[in-house]
């Protein structure tokens, strides 16, 4: 499945940031707080050499995921992988990376079968690859409009919505599998998140499937530490609370005193050994960008010299080797890292308010 995109529309894009047409907040948010973050030579020099080394691992079919593990996780890496490249204000057919978009982009297009579940439905963690999946179309098609492309992400966003838990004590979140039952904090905010980007490019979402999914994620706070817990009750943790003030933050809650607590929750607990660094960060960085102002101001030197220190530079290409448990393979932390140097250039409409 091919699409057309035209030179236009990098530009149309562009001249539409600030304000942003498919910004997540409800009417009458308040601007999000400036701050002082710019990218810097050494940063910006490390963010071309991760995408160059992205669009060189790229297999034919227009998929990323090249060895090991990454094989069995195609369709999320190729979503991670996406993202990255939207950080960087890449788009399908556009720029020196626009072929690299399209062609991933159609990988996950054409992945998505008549049922609208993507082509690794065996995999016992299958809502992880559909969220991040359908976010990344979820931002391609409000940015591109495409009839063909909204046909296809229709299905993947009706198969979230079906798939929402219906269990006394999980209701409103998602799980590993696409059927109504239990319930966890990092599957709810990948579907949440998903759905609540399609609903900003346009599509038909039930505004009470997103109300419950917020109360569940609410429900999973911690209200000793304001950290979030992988379900009510349990213990909280770096990862789980990144994830939750993300997703609530995209439903428009920027204000919520559980954002605010869960944010100094991320500051308290901010470390390179955390198990779940790679995964972590790619909420916590979002997360912490969306709240803006002073708040971003601090977060964002400390996290870029972590990566700045790790990254390993072969010539004008740069990568990050596997890190922490979940960290996958190469493919995903480059993404990862690289999209999060890129979030001052303020291209991801997702995350303006």
């Amino acid at each position: 499945m091919k699409l057309p995109f035209h030179s236009a529309l990098v530009a149309v894009f562009l001249s539409a940031m600030p304000p942003l047409a498919f910004a997540a907040a409800a009417p009458g948010s308040a601007a999000r707080p400036k701050d002082t973050v710019v990218v810097d030579a050494k940063t910006e020099a490390v963010i071309k050499g991760g995408l160059k080394y992205l669009a060189s691992k790229q297999q034919p079919s227009g998929a990323w995921g090249f060895n090991g593990e990454e094989t069995k996780r195609q369709v999320a890496l190729t979503g991670y992988t996406l993202m990255a490249f939207q950080a960087a204000g890449h788009l399908p057919g556009e720029g020196e990376y626009g072929k690299n978009v399209t062609a991933g982009m159609n990988y996950l297009l054409d992945s998505i079968g008549p049922d609208g579940l993507y082509n690794m439905r065996s995999d016992g963690q299958y809502m992880y690859s559909h969220g991040i999946a359908t976010i990344a179309l979820a931002e391609l098609y409000g940015q591109t409009k495409s009839p063909t492309m909204r046909a296809k992400l229709d299905k993947a966003v009706k198969v979230i919505i079906s798939a929402q838990a219906t269990e006394p004590g999980h209701e409103g979140g998602w799980r590993y599998r696409p059927i109504a039952k239990d319930a966890d904090i990092s599957v709810t905010v990948l579907s949440l998140v998903a759905i609540r980007a399609a609903k900003n490019g346009g599509l038909e979402v039930p505004q009470r499937t997103i109300d419950e999914a917020v109360q569940y994620v609410k429900r999973c706070q911690d209200e000793r530490t304001g950290g979030f817990c992988y379900q009510p009750q349990r213990d909280p943790g770096f990862a789980r609370t990144a994830a939750a003030i993300y997703s609530l933050q995209v439903c428009g809650l920027y204000e919520d005193p559980m954002v605010k607590k869960g944010s100094a929750y991320l500051f308290d607990n901010l470390r390179e050994d955390h198990e779940w660094f790679t995964y972590g960060n790619f909420y916590a960085a979002s997360a912490q960008y969306m709240v803006g102002g002073e708040t971003w101001s601090k977060w964002y030197p400390k996290v870029k010299d972590m990566l700045m220190s790790q990254v390993v530079k072969q010539g004008d290409v740069a990568y990050w080797e596997a890190r922490g448990r979940g960290g996958v393979g190469p493919t995903f932390c480059t993404a990862v890292y690289t999209m999060i140097l890129a979030m001052p250039y303020h291209y991801i409409p997702l995350y303006q308010r």
